[in-house]
Order: structure tokens, then sequence, then C-alpha cells
């Protein structure tokens, strides 16, 4: 039988699991952008003729990366998990298509360790 949680603790976590999850997903999102963006820019385009605006997706997908990193910080903080966990989490949002799936995966550990059915 598992330790129970405090509710206080549960909210908290709940809190920056919802956060976390929610920057995870954007992060993903802007460097499929910026994975777009580099093969028209480098490949189709041959690195020129380029629109301007082609010149803000690196910076906001960075933005969204710098809040990616602070949610895992928070998550791991308050889910008290180990260094190596936080860093591999942070490093799931530079790889292409895997902050999804290692969102899905640290959600569902947070959701069964603090029994977070009902608030998640």
């Amino acid at each position: 039988m598992s330790t129970p949680v405090h509710p206080a603790r549960q909210k908290r976590v709940a809190k920056s699991l919802k956060f976390y999850s929610t920057m995870a997903i954007i992060t993903g999102i802007w460097l499929l952008v910026l994975v777009a963006e580099m093969i028209i820019k480098y490949i189709i385009l041959g690195n020129g003729n380029q629109p301007t605006w082609f010149s803000y997706i690196g910076p906001t997908h960075g933005l969204f990366f710098m809040l990616y990193a602070i949610s895992c910080l928070d998550l791991g903080t308050k889910a008290r998990w180990e260094p190596a966990k936080w860093l591999t989490t942070m490093l799931a949002g530079v790889v292409p298509f895997l902050s999804f799936y290692v969102e899905k995966k640290r959600r569902n550990e947070v959701v069964t360790a603090f029994k977070l059915d009902d608030l998640a």
C-alpha cells in the first residue's frame, strides 16, 4: 500500500503538471515549426529569398523552450525528481516529437504517483 499524499501537495503538483504539459506541447509545436522553417530555408529556397518573418521562428521557440525548462524544474522540484530525470525531460524539448512522448510519459508517472486522477 502506498503512502497517502497530502491534498495541498497534490494541488501544487497538479498545478505544476498542467504548466509543464502546456509548455511541453507548445514547445514541441514550435520545434516542429522551426524544423519546417529550416527545411524550407536551407533545402527548398537554398538560403535565398526567404520571408522576413522566418527570423522570428527561432527566437520564439527559444522563448518557449526557456518556459518549458522552467516548467520542468518547477514540476521536478514539487515531484522530487532526481536531477537526471529533470535533464532528460528538458532535453526532450530539443528533439522533434520527443516532447510529446515524454510529456505523456511524465504526466502518467506524476498522475499515478500523486493520485491526481481527479485533479489533473
